[in-house]
């Protein structure tokens, strides 16, 4: 990288924090620090179970905050919405700590197991959540998105990258579960988060990558009619 495009990124970086600096700084509090901060605190009077159900609150009243903030209903809001209602679900009933750790992973399997299925029944949720953040975006790229549905090689990209966020989110629930039973319920308060934004950003990234190069593969083959 040129020193002028490093400039530019470091640019760009500066850029992003002024504008969600302050937005990350809250992230950062209420899913790294407050949990362990309350966990500290409620375990002594409560015990474990209750103070790992007390420490879920600052994430959980985080998320819905934001999906009320938005007050938007499309594919994305409900997938968001189902993920707080399922996680909130989680903490129900009875059982050890450990297992209450266990139900709330339970959560990304299951959003998991639903991109699998919409793949099942030949919907790829990813089109849906495209079409949603398109339709928040530009009138006239939802519209040219939409114009692509159909084609055969938009067909396999679209269950390619469903596929892709399905497996991975497994594969992230299956290594918390993993940790929930190796680490301490205090370092896992703080390697979960970790773990969970690690795997959303790695498929975001992905995403956005593949999601440029299948456009640019996308525009060749129609250009040459091979689509």
């Amino acid at each position: 990288m040129t020193e002028a495009g490093a400039v530019s990124r470091i640019d760009q970086a500066a850029t992003y924090l002024r504008g969600h600096g302050l937005r990350l700084a809250g992230e950062a509090l209420v899913n790294f620090v407050l949990p362990v901060v309350i966990f500290d605190w409620a375990k002594p009077t409560y015990g474990e179970v209750g103070g790992l159900l007390a420490s879920s609150a600052p994430p959980l009243l985080w998320s819905l905050v934001e999906f009320v903030r938005r007050r938007r209903v499309d594919a994305l809001s409900m997938l968001v919405l189902a993920g707080i209602m399922l996680s909130l679900l989680a903490f129900l009933g009875g059982g050890g700590v450990r297992f209450l750790q266990l139900r709330e992973k339970l959560v990304t399997a299951l959003i998991g197991l639903v991109f699998l299925g919409s793949v099942a029944i030949g919907r790829p949720l990813i089109y849906q959540l495209a079409r949603a953040g398109l339709a928040r975006k530009s009138a006239a790229e939802l519209a040219e998105f939409e114009a692509l549905r159909g084609g055969r090689f938009f067909e396999r990209t679209m269950t390619l990258m469903t596929l892709v966020w399905g497996f991975g989110l497994l594969g992230e629930a299956a290594i918390a579960a993993i940790l929930v039973f190796v680490l301490p319920i205090r370092t896992y308060l703080m390697v979960g988060p970790v773990l969970g934004y690690a795997a959303m950003g790695g498929l975001s990234l992905w995403n956005v990558w593949f999601g440029k190069r299948q456009r640019r593969i996308g525009a060749s083959r129609r250009a040459r009619n091979l689509d």
